[in-house]
Protein backbone atom coordinates (compact mmCIF):
# COMPACT_ATOMS: atom_id res chain seq x y z
CA UNK A 1 0.00 0.00 0.00
CA UNK A 2 1.27 3.33 -0.79
CA UNK A 3 1.22 6.02 2.06
CA UNK A 4 0.81 9.77 1.73
CA UNK A 5 1.65 11.15 5.05
CA UNK A 6 1.78 14.80 5.37
CA UNK A 7 1.23 17.98 7.90
CA UNK A 8 0.44 21.14 7.51
CA UNK A 9 2.42 23.27 8.97
CA UNK A 10 3.76 20.66 10.93
CA UNK A 11 6.86 18.60 10.72
CA UNK A 12 5.99 15.11 10.64
CA UNK A 13 9.00 12.52 12.32
CA UNK A 14 9.74 8.91 10.98
CA UNK A 15 8.14 7.32 14.16
CA UNK A 16 4.83 9.43 13.84
CA UNK A 17 5.32 7.92 9.91
CA UNK A 18 5.66 4.35 11.09
CA UNK A 19 3.61 4.41 13.72
CA UNK A 20 0.53 5.87 11.28
CA UNK A 21 1.79 2.68 8.63
CA UNK A 22 1.84 -0.11 11.00
CA UNK A 23 -1.59 1.13 12.76
CA UNK A 24 -3.32 1.73 9.34
CA UNK A 25 -2.13 -1.93 8.39
CA UNK A 26 -3.26 -3.58 11.72
CA UNK A 27 -6.77 -1.78 10.68
CA UNK A 28 -6.90 -2.92 6.88
CA UNK A 29 -5.40 -6.53 7.69
CA UNK A 30 -8.21 -7.50 10.50
CA UNK A 31 -10.80 -6.87 7.86
CA UNK A 32 -8.90 -7.97 5.25
CA UNK A 33 -9.53 -5.26 2.32
CA UNK A 34 -7.14 -4.85 -0.48
CA UNK A 35 -6.79 -0.94 -0.47
CA UNK A 36 -4.66 0.94 -2.94
CA UNK A 37 -3.39 3.88 -1.52
CA UNK A 38 -4.02 6.37 1.92
CA UNK A 39 -3.73 9.70 2.32
CA UNK A 40 -3.32 10.80 6.20
CA UNK A 41 -2.71 14.63 6.84
CA UNK A 42 -2.02 16.65 10.79
CA UNK A 43 -2.82 19.68 11.13
CA UNK A 44 -3.03 21.76 14.10
CA UNK A 45 -5.63 24.13 15.29
CA UNK A 46 -4.64 26.23 18.71
CA UNK A 47 -4.16 23.65 20.92
CA UNK A 48 -5.91 20.64 19.19
CA UNK A 49 -4.28 18.61 16.86
CA UNK A 50 -6.19 17.02 14.05
CA UNK A 51 -5.68 14.17 11.81
CA UNK A 52 -7.43 13.29 9.09
CA UNK A 53 -7.23 9.88 6.67
CA UNK A 54 -8.49 8.35 3.50
CA UNK A 55 -8.55 4.84 2.14
CA UNK A 56 -9.06 3.95 -1.08
CA UNK A 57 -9.76 0.34 -1.41
CA UNK A 58 -9.58 -1.85 -4.94
CA UNK A 59 -13.25 -1.98 -4.98
CA UNK A 60 -13.53 1.50 -5.82
CA UNK A 61 -14.60 2.49 -2.16
CA UNK A 62 -13.05 5.50 -0.43
CA UNK A 63 -13.03 5.25 3.26
CA UNK A 64 -12.33 8.73 4.73
CA UNK A 65 -12.01 9.38 8.68
CA UNK A 66 -10.74 12.03 11.22
CA UNK A 67 -9.97 12.51 14.71
CA UNK A 68 -9.37 15.52 17.12
CA UNK A 69 -6.92 15.61 20.66
CA UNK A 70 -4.73 17.68 22.18
CA UNK A 71 -2.01 14.73 21.29
CA UNK A 72 -0.69 14.14 17.79
CA UNK A 73 -0.95 10.04 18.04
CA UNK A 74 -3.92 10.06 20.02
CA UNK A 75 -5.62 12.31 17.26
CA UNK A 76 -4.39 9.85 14.41
CA UNK A 77 -5.68 6.69 17.16
CA UNK A 78 -9.17 8.46 17.13
CA UNK A 79 -9.24 9.01 13.28
CA UNK A 80 -8.11 4.92 13.16
CA UNK A 81 -11.07 4.32 15.38
CA UNK A 82 -13.47 5.69 13.16
CA UNK A 83 -11.73 4.38 10.37
CA UNK A 84 -11.98 0.82 11.55
CA UNK A 85 -15.66 1.16 12.46
CA UNK A 86 -16.32 2.21 9.07
CA UNK A 87 -14.14 -0.78 7.58
CA UNK A 88 -16.12 -3.45 9.72
CA UNK A 89 -19.21 -2.32 8.65
CA UNK A 90 -18.22 -2.49 5.13
CA UNK A 91 -17.54 -5.66 5.01
CA UNK A 92 -20.28 -7.02 7.58
CA UNK A 93 -22.79 -5.84 4.57
CA UNK A 94 -20.33 -7.14 1.87
CA UNK A 95 -20.93 -10.83 3.99
CA UNK A 96 -25.32 -9.76 4.74
CA UNK A 97 -25.18 -9.50 0.63
CA UNK A 98 -23.72 -12.80 0.07
CA UNK A 99 -22.56 -11.89 -3.21
CA UNK A 100 -19.14 -11.22 -4.50
CA UNK A 101 -18.33 -8.19 -7.42
CA UNK A 102 -16.61 -10.21 -9.79
CA UNK A 103 -15.22 -7.07 -11.12
CA UNK A 104 -14.14 -3.48 -9.65
CA UNK A 105 -16.59 -0.29 -9.25
CA UNK A 106 -16.84 1.41 -13.16
CA UNK A 107 -16.29 5.21 -13.13
CA UNK A 108 -17.25 7.51 -15.16
CA UNK A 109 -15.55 11.18 -15.46
CA UNK A 110 -18.72 14.00 -14.95
CA UNK A 111 -18.73 17.83 -14.74
CA UNK A 112 -19.17 19.36 -11.41
CA UNK A 113 -20.15 22.65 -11.10
CA UNK A 114 -20.04 24.82 -7.53
CA UNK A 115 -22.68 27.41 -8.27
CA UNK A 116 -23.02 30.75 -6.69
CA UNK A 117 -25.04 33.89 -6.82
CA UNK A 118 -23.69 37.90 -8.15
CA UNK A 119 -23.24 39.43 -5.06
CA UNK A 120 -23.28 43.17 -6.91
CA UNK A 121 -26.99 41.33 -8.90
CA UNK A 122 -28.49 40.26 -5.70
CA UNK A 123 -28.22 43.39 -3.53
CA UNK A 124 -29.28 45.26 -6.74
CA UNK A 125 -32.51 43.64 -8.06
CA UNK A 126 -32.87 41.90 -5.07
CA UNK A 127 -34.59 38.77 -6.52
CA UNK A 128 -32.20 37.76 -9.36
CA UNK A 129 -31.77 34.01 -9.98
CA UNK A 130 -28.97 34.12 -12.00
CA UNK A 131 -25.96 32.28 -10.25
CA UNK A 132 -22.77 32.58 -11.51
CA UNK A 133 -20.51 29.82 -11.87
CA UNK A 134 -17.39 29.71 -9.06
CA UNK A 135 -16.17 26.52 -9.78
CA UNK A 136 -15.57 23.97 -11.80
CA UNK A 137 -13.92 20.64 -11.41
CA UNK A 138 -14.27 16.70 -12.65
CA UNK A 139 -15.43 14.05 -10.05
CA UNK A 140 -16.37 10.77 -10.65
CA UNK A 141 -19.31 8.96 -11.31
CA UNK A 142 -19.58 5.06 -10.33
CA UNK A 143 -21.64 1.86 -11.78
CA UNK A 144 -23.14 0.33 -8.30
CA UNK A 145 -26.13 -1.21 -6.88
CA UNK A 146 -28.22 0.69 -4.63
CA UNK A 147 -26.82 -0.73 -1.45
CA UNK A 148 -23.22 0.31 -2.61
CA UNK A 149 -24.18 3.24 -3.31
CA UNK A 150 -24.98 4.11 0.05
CA UNK A 151 -22.21 2.19 1.69
CA UNK A 152 -19.97 4.68 -0.92
CA UNK A 153 -21.52 7.43 -0.03
CA UNK A 154 -21.32 6.51 3.59
CA UNK A 155 -17.73 5.80 3.59
CA UNK A 156 -17.13 9.08 1.83
CA UNK A 157 -18.83 10.75 4.73
CA UNK A 158 -20.55 12.83 2.06
CA UNK A 159 -24.26 14.20 2.35
CA UNK A 160 -25.59 12.80 -0.82
CA UNK A 161 -24.14 10.42 -4.11
CA UNK A 162 -24.75 10.68 -7.89
CA UNK A 163 -23.89 7.06 -9.76
CA UNK A 164 -24.95 5.06 -12.64
CA UNK A 165 -27.81 2.19 -11.52
CA UNK A 166 -26.04 -0.86 -12.60
CA UNK A 167 -29.29 -3.16 -13.29
CA UNK A 168 -30.20 -0.85 -16.07
CA UNK A 169 -27.64 2.20 -16.38
CA UNK A 170 -29.61 5.54 -15.02
CA UNK A 171 -28.43 8.02 -13.42
CA UNK A 172 -29.80 7.85 -9.55
CA UNK A 173 -29.20 9.42 -6.64
CA UNK A 174 -28.70 8.22 -2.85
CA UNK A 175 -28.83 11.06 -0.11
CA UNK A 176 -28.86 11.63 3.84
CA UNK A 177 -32.05 12.33 5.00
CA UNK A 178 -33.01 14.73 7.94
CA UNK A 179 -34.45 12.00 10.06
CA UNK A 180 -31.49 9.31 9.67
CA UNK A 181 -32.96 7.69 7.12
CA UNK A 182 -31.15 7.38 3.14
CA UNK A 183 -32.91 8.44 0.28
CA UNK A 184 -33.17 7.38 -2.97
CA UNK A 185 -34.04 9.21 -6.30
CA UNK A 186 -34.98 6.93 -9.59
CA UNK A 187 -35.70 9.40 -12.09
CA UNK A 188 -37.18 6.14 -14.20
CA UNK A 189 -39.60 4.56 -11.86
CA UNK A 190 -40.97 8.25 -12.11
CA UNK A 191 -44.39 8.75 -14.05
Amino acid sequence: MRYQISGKQLDIGEALQSHVKTGLDATVDKYMQRPTDATIVFSKNAHEYSCEASLHLSTGLTATASGKATEIYAAFEACREKMDKQLRRHKRRLKDHSRERSQPVEFAAADMYVLAADEDETEADGDSLAPVIVAEMEMQVPTCSVGEAVLQMELAGKPLLVFRNEKHGGVNVVYSRDDGHVGWIDPRNSK
